[in-house]
């Protein structure tokens, strides 16, 4: 055992050279950049020392990392090996720097922005099944976020923000939590993370009417017959709306300037409609024409 431990000594005290790793840190002003990528934590240098020096950077003990001084947003998303020297021999506490082996360092920064967006409901989403409406303006509480991280993913982001409610169907009013989702969460944050929606969601009431259409254009002195001689109008109505509804207001025409030679028909045209009425069909969606 005495025998190994002079051995030990003897081996510590004596100038080797090797290739190692040693850490480096990026100094910048977190206020103003932000790195949108990893940052590299070390590089690889050829050093030469004693066995004392090497054995203590090996496990890491005292050891200063060597600075990367970012002062303004770089042209260049790297550096050369070359250029840490002087920062690595400032902290090469005993060792000498044969030379960096790493040849270059990249990285990527952004300017740090903030960016208020605005809060919507996503248009394209189906909220309620077909006898279900949603009636009146969508309230959002906040109807705005502050997004705060690097200034190319901000960016990318969309404004007016959409918000997806759960996948339901909604059959009467409701308050809703929607969490606020949005891609590089790990580089990008929100002043919130969730929004209050409010919806009003009324019943639809389905109804239908026969209405006798109107030929209009008919050629002077030409005798025109239709089959069938009525269509059916078939809609939706608010259930509160229908004692109120003004069913006279249906009107439909048939123009006989857009006369289909091919198979003798004309298509029935809603014109006029009662005001509050929605999802509205014509049936039949085409009228046999006979004339002479």
């Amino acid at each position: 055992m005495a025998a190994s431990t002079f051995w030990l000594l003897n081996a510590l005290n004596k100038t080797y050279s090797t290739q190692t790793t040693y850490p480096i840190r990026f100094v910048y002003d977190a206020e103003e950049l932000i790195p949108i990528q990893p940052l590299p934590e070390e590089v690889s240098i050829n050093v030469t020392g004693r066995g004392w020096k090497l054995l203590r950077k090996s496990l890491m003990l005292e050891v200063q990392p060597a600075d990367i001084f970012i002062r303004n947003l770089p042209r260049n998303n790297y550096i050369l090996g070359s250029a840490l020297r002087p920062a690595l021999v400032n902290v090469l506490d005993g060792l000498e720097l044969n030379f960096v082996a790493t040849d270059t360092v990249h990285f990527n920064f952004d300017p740090k922005i903030q960016r208020r967006v605005a809060l919507r409901l996503d248009p394209g989403q189906n909220l309620t099944d077909n006898l279900h409406a949603l009636v009146g303006p969508v309230r959002i509480s906040p109807d705005t976020i502050t997004l705060t991280g690097p200034a190319s993913l901000i960016d990318s982001l969309p404004n007016p923000f959409l918000l997806r409610l759960p996948d339901q169907k909604l059959t009467g009013p409701a308050k809703i939590a929607v969490p606020v989702n949005y891609n590089y969460k790990s580089l990008v944050s929100a002043n919130v993370e969730e929004a209050q929606v409010t919806v009003n969601v009324k019943s639809l009431a389905p109804e239908e009417r026969q209405v006798i259409p109107q030929l209009v254009n008919v050629p002077e002195g030409r005798l025109v017959s239709i089959r069938p001689p009525i269509v059916v109008v078939r809609y939706q109505v608010l259930q509160d709306s229908v004692p109120l509804l003004n069913r006279d207001a249906l009107k439909v025409v048939l123009d006989y300037k857009k006369f289909n030679p091919i198979d003798s028909t004309l298509v029935p045209e809603l014109v006029q409609k009662p005001q509050g009425i929605r999802n509205v069909r014509v049936w039949p969606d085409k009228i046999k024409v006979s004339s002479r």
